[in-house]
């Protein structure tokens, strides 16, 4: 039981520190040196952080993290400082609280509580990267302020009750362990809007014709999907956020026709394979919605209720989803017909 109990405290601090590792040390550090708490004997060994000197620094520390926390894209730059720190010293406070042990049992501990931090400070980081792209400073503040009481929540809940603790933390762990896949999805989506948005030339805002030539990657796909030997009308690299069938934030090429206007292939890129899916857009319309890191085809019923699909367009492509907009909201006229001028696909 007292085993437990020590791997319920090690764990949980280094869970904490992921979140927030100067806040971790400061309160325990507070707690220790004006005996708020009483440490156990097998506790002894975590006497040191309420040194007079630890109390200073890390507080220090938690104040300049307290104000960068608030500051869209400072936080998320303190956190690219922080992905190697907090690990370290989540795996150190861990080895702190087990105390005297085998070198063998010090190494098997660093990289378990090391990896716990790595793990939620991975998802701290990637909420953050999530919430930077609003324009708005609010949600930046109310994470801020939401970390910091779940930081102190966590070191009560360890104090009152060690075993709850462990319990809590290896359920939290195995929460973002089994969404980790979709958050890195959403976070390569954001890195690689944000880059794009960079590194965009001035003039990308002008007017460009939509590409009706498909990269020789796709071809095969597409000629296998399309049994009619229907005639590309236009293909645009995208990324679809939500659609029925595409996992998402999956990369790929989004391609219409010119002989079924009221169907759309996404040609996913998965690993080394492509995979294409049929929308069928009947009933549905088209709207251009400009974000601040990109641009939105969003396909929604003619009733206005629900949203059916949305792709992501690089920001200043706005010209482009504004002409894929219109062909499917005029498919019932004529269709778009291709262009012998047509630019080339990009990678998506």
């Amino acid at each position: 039981m007292d085993q437990l109990k020590l791997l319920g405290v090690a764990l949980g601090l280094a869970c904490l520190a992921g979140v927030n590792l100067y806040l971790t040390v400061f309160v325990t550090g507070l707690a220790i040196h004006f005996h708020w708490i009483v440490l156990g004997p097998q506790y002894e060994s975590l006497a040191l952080l309420g040194h007079p000197v630890f109390i200073w620094v890390s507080g220090t520390l938690y104040v300049l993290e307290f104000l960068a926390d608030k500051i869209p894209w400072i936080d998320s730059a303190w956190d690219t400082v922080h992905t190697i720190i907090r690990p370290i010293g989540g795996a150190l406070l861990a080895i702190r609280v087990l105390g005297e042990t085998t070198p063998a049992f010090d190494i098997a501990v660093a990289l378990a509580a090391g990896g716990a931090s790595l793990v939620t400070h991975f998802a701290k980081a990637s909420t953050r990267l999530v919430a930077n792209t609003s324009p708005e400073p609010f949600s930046n503040i109310g994470l801020s302020l939401g970390e910091d009481v779940a930081v102190l929540g966590g070191l009560a809940l360890i104090h009152y009750n060690p075993l709850y603790a462990l319990g809590v933390f290896v359920l939290l762990l195995s929460i973002i362990l089994y969404f980790a896949p979709k958050i890195f999805r959403a976070v390569r989506v954001k890195l690689w809007l944000i880059w794009k948005k960079l590194n965009r030339p001035a003039d990308r805002d002008a007017a460009s014709t939509l590409p009706t030539v498909l990269p020789s990657r796709y071809s095969s796909v597409f000629n296998h999907e399309n049994l009619l030997n229907e005639t590309v009308a236009w293909a645009a690299p995208c990324i679809c956020k939500k659609g029925p069938g595409v996992a998402a934030n999956s990369s790929g090429l989004l391609v219409a026709t010119n002989e079924d206007p009221n169907r759309l292939f996404f040609m996913a890129r998965k690993s080394w394979s492509t995979k294409a899916r049929t929308l069928n857009i009947e009933g549905c319309v088209a709207r251009r919605e400009p974000k601040f890191l990109s641009e939105n085809l969003i396909l929604a019923p003619e009733s206005g209720r629900g949203t059916n699909a949305v792709f992501l367009f690089e920001r200043g492509r706005g010209e482009r989803v504004q002409q894929i907009v219109n062909f499917i909201n005029n498919r019932a006229i004529a269709p778009v017909a291709p262009s012998p001028a047509a630019e080339p696909v990009l990678p998506a």
